[in-house]
């Protein structure tokens, strides 16, 4: 269940992280309200994922899907720069997330 938990919260995370962008310095009141209930969210999953993973692997995972969720938003909604350097350092942080759910 804590992979579980530990999935979602990065999805949160993605979410948050990408409502921040629509809060507009939190001027905007209902973005504002969902990335903050997004930020809630994500820090409860990651919580209950503690319980039974460790610091080290769940904090690496949950950032890892942040930061790629993220890039992969920011590319599409937003239309940012698309580069192969780009691409593989994403591929290199979903092999380390891969490699910390492995070990």
């Amino acid at each position: 269940m804590s992979w579980f938990y530990l999935l979602f919260a990065g999805l949160f995370e993605v979410i948050w992280a990408v409502g921040l962008k629509y809060t507009e310095g939190f001027t905007r009141l209902w973005p504002s309200l969902a990335t903050l209930t997004a930020i809630i969210i994500s820090m409860s999953l990651l919580g209950l994922s503690l319980k039974e993973l460790p610091i080290s692997t769940a904090y690496a995972i949950w950032t890892g899907i942040g930061v790629v969720g993220t890039v992969i938003l920011g590319i599409f909604l937003f239309g940012e720069n698309v580069s192969a350097l780009r691409l593989v350092c994403i591929a290199l942080i979903l092999t380390g997330i891969v490699g910390l759910k492995l070990s």
